[in-house]
């Protein structure tokens, strides 16, 4: 077998699939395709051969959960919240998420695009090929529908898989009439907005959405194709990842409210325990059960929640050392966590792992300065890595720490 491209003596590469843990490792392309992993020793021939040595390897990056597409800025109401500003002090005065909401309805298409385009070339840059991107900072049928329309025409090579958050908030016309809005979500955005996005999701909380609320959301968005999410048990416990599971959510987020019933639940029905230690960190909330989810065989999955107000972090390599550090995962834990379960938790099979059969995603990285060429070194170190190769869909992205094709100019503008 002659493949096109060979990765050649990748000091450490996890495969995310049966494989494991390679050390001394090659993975071959051909065809826009993965062709082999395995051994150096036993490579096929290859047209192109890239000296891999001082490199570590891991599949592309996935961010199984983002709000990263809005308009405008937090900063203000972060510095008020360091003053002793609270949440619902800020959001009275018409800021918060409130404030976000006024800034992406003013945003027109080629806006929000721009935006949205800029961010993943950002995330692009520390190894993520595939992120997951909600709405729910429009809150009305135009708007929602506007923000799927950009998701869907980024220009971006990162894969995106949108979703559906309408029930992110009550805005602020609708204060006082939450069954109005409720009924508006299920009737008018849902249908403008099913045929562009992947999934459905509801913010189901202490002052947000009822159980009640986000099941009957949820089953309308099932109606209409979409797959079930949930933002569960954050501030308080209401029984969400529970509802959420036995309605097929392939991932429950948040979760540090999560009771023994709800672990029960996602075991039983196989649904991914996504965590989100940036919101953690900035909210300042105590960490998800993880030994339970562990002992109970629940997936866990790590992700940025990036968002410009509770988590305004959008490196994913961050919230894995957040992770260890805040919530008790293992290293290993951690890796699986922005890989193989990131694709679960997608309900994508092909995601998170490399080898024939997955999709054509791989990131190669050098360890920092002085540092062995190890996978956990990698999580040790708080952020801060960049991508020395990376290919998407079998396109070779970055060659040398360098992007290789004209999209990284995109479609232009600030954030």
């Amino acid at each position: 077998m002659t493949t096109d491209l060979l990765f050649h003596h990748i000091d450490e590469l996890l495969t995310g699939g049966d494989q494991g843990v390679l050390y001394d490792a090659s993975v071959a392309f051909a065809g826009g395709r993965v062709r082999w992993v395995g051994p150096s020793a036993s490579a096929p021939v290859a047209r192109q051969i890239v000296d891999c040595h001082g490199l570590v390897g891991l599949p592309g990056l996935v961010d199984c959960h983002t709000h990263a597409l809005f308009a405008g800025s937090r900063a203000e109401e972060f510095q008020r919240r360091l003053a002793g500003a609270s949440y619902t002090e800020i959001l009275e005065a018409g800021g918060g998420i409130l404030s976000t909401v006024k800034a992406t309805r003013a945003a027109d298409l080629e806006r929000l695009r721009s935006l949205l385009h800029r961010r993943l070339e950002a995330m692009l840059a520390v190894g993520v090929t595939s992120v997951e991107v909600k709405t729910g900072y429009g809150l009305n049928p135009a708007t929602e529908q506007r923000m799927l329309e950009a998701m869907i025409s980024t220009g971006s090579p990162v894969e995106v898989l949108p979703t559906f958050l309408g029930a992110h908030a009550v805005p602020a016309e609708y204060r006082g009439r939450r069954e109005d809005y409720v009924e508006q979500v299920i009737r008018q955005q849902l249908p403008r907005c099913a045929p562009l996005a992947r999934f459905v999701d509801v913010y189901c909380d202490r002052g947000a959405f009822t159980l009640d609320e986000a099941r009957a959301i949820l089953e309308a968005g099932v109606a209409h194709g979409l797959i079930p999410r949930i933002h569960a048990e954050q501030v308080a416990h209401t029984g969400a990842a529970a509802m959420a599971a036995g309605l097929g959510a392939t991932s429950a987020d948040h979760l540090e409210q999560l009771d023994d019933a709800g672990v029960a639940a996602m075991a039983r029905h196989g649904t991914v325990a996504v965590l989100l230690p940036g919101a953690m960190l900035y909210l300042k909330d105590p960490p998800p059960p993880v030994a339970a989810l562990r002992a109970a065989g629940v997936p866990m999955a790590v992700s940025t929640d990036f968002n410009p107000g509770s988590s305004p972090v959008r490196d994913l390599w961050t919230c894995a050392t957040l992770a260890c550090l805040r919530m008790g995962l293992r290293v290993d834990e951690a890796l699986l966590g922005i890989t193989r379960n990131a694709g679960r938790a997608l309900g994508r099979d092909d995601l998170g792992w490399i080898g024939p059969g997955s999709s054509a995603d791989l990131v190669l990285l050098a360890p920092p300065p002085g540092e062995p060429a190890e996978l956990a070194v990698l999580v040790q170190y708080l952020g801060g890595h960049r991508a020395h190769h990376l290919v998407k869909a079998g396109r070779w992205l970055i060659r040398d720490g360098v992007r290789q094709d004209a999209l990284a100019a995109g479609a232009g503008g600030g954030e």
